[in-house]
């Protein structure tokens, strides 16, 4: 099924809720959601969409990211996490599209 997917403002990822990774990256400080009016958070990503075999592929932009330690980067001080949220983001209820709880999480790092 459909899960919410974002980016968070810290890069760790600590069981059992992954509370550790922060809110949403949002470094211009704008409302959640791909549909809001007033511009989405730089971390709001497409709800990525997950087979009966738990495998799912998501492809995104993000405008304006950088992969370094700027005010737009990734790899900044304390990095950044993506995480896999439990339902549906419906991308536009402030702060997390009502997406539920986090299930998975992973650090952004550079290869």
């Amino acid at each position: 099924g459909k899960h919410g997917i974002h980016l968070h403002t810290v890069g760790q990822c600590k069981a059992p809720d992954f509370s550790s990774a922060g809110g949403h990256w949002n470094p211009m400080h704008k409302m959640h959601g791909l549909e809001s009016p007033q511009g989405a958070h730089m971390g709001d990503l497409p709800n990525l969409d997950v087979d009966a075999k738990g495998k799912g592929k998501l492809e995104a932009l993000i405008h304006g990211a950088t992969l370094d330690s700027g005010a737009m980067g990734l790899l900044d001080s304390d990095g950044t996490a993506l995480v896999v949220h439990a339902a549906p983001d419906d991308n536009r209820t402030d702060p997390s599209g009502n997406s539920g709880g986090r299930m998975a999480c992973g650090v952004v790092t550079a290869r």
